[in-house]
């Protein structure tokens, strides 16, 4: 009976090559799919597995200052989290994932679904959140403003950190906000779709 695997391998290797397995996000879950302002838009991984990431994401080796190591924490009371979290908060009506990139960054290409907040403008924005001006900046009421998931080109990127510690500091509730610091590194390493710009 042990040996009915492998005499079942080898007629299958004799008959035909073998499919290869879909290269899954996790093992119960082959895509996800999000709304955009384009419409829905599926998440997956590339399935060619011999793809690997190049272009400018590809780069280890960045001068620093300024592309110096992020600490995992930006600020006190902010979560950090995994690509597992981003999907998840990227089907959450309650939640935005905030690209705090600059645009020229965020148009080699994004997360689907993420809106682009650029890091020099976001504390000044924060009325496009919920948040009410103020004269030392915004009063943002933790049961009215969306819980918030921010990230820029990585673990070596301080736009998104930045922005985070620049949107408390003018008001929002650090309780709110939740850090993806491996970024669009990290996203494109996985093989994950990319929207808009450049796919490299």
């Amino acid at each position: 009976m042990t040996r009915l695997v492998p005499m079942t391998a080898i007629a299958l290797a004799l008959t035909g090559p073998v499919l290869a397995q879909t290269v899954n996000i996790t093992p119960e879950m082959g895509a996800v799919t999000v709304e955009t302002p384009s419409g829905p838009v599926e998440i997956s991984r590339i399935q060619d597995e011999s793809a690997v990431i190049d272009g400018e994401f590809a780069r280890i080796a960045r001068p620093c200052p300024e592309f110096c190591i992020q600490p995992m924490t930006p600020a006190e009371g902010v979560r950090t989290v995994g690509e597992l979290d981003v999907m998840d908060a990227l089907q959450d009506p309650d939640t935005l994932v905030v690209d705090g990139r600059v645009r020229p960054d965020w148009q080699t290409g994004t997360i689907p679904g993420a809106i682009n907040m650029p890091y020099t403008e976001m504390a000044d924005e924060l009325h496009e959140l919920g948040c009410e001006p103020d004269f030392e900046g915004f009063i943002c009421d933790a049961d009215v403003v969306p819980n918030l998931v921010m990230f820029c080109n990585g673990p070596w990127c301080g736009q998104s950190p930045t922005a985070i510690r620049r949107i408390i500091d003018a008001g929002y509730p650090a309780e709110k906000i939740a850090y993806y610091r491996w970024g669009m590194q990290g996203w494109r390493m996985l093989g994950l779709t990319v929207a808009g710009g450049a796919e490299g």
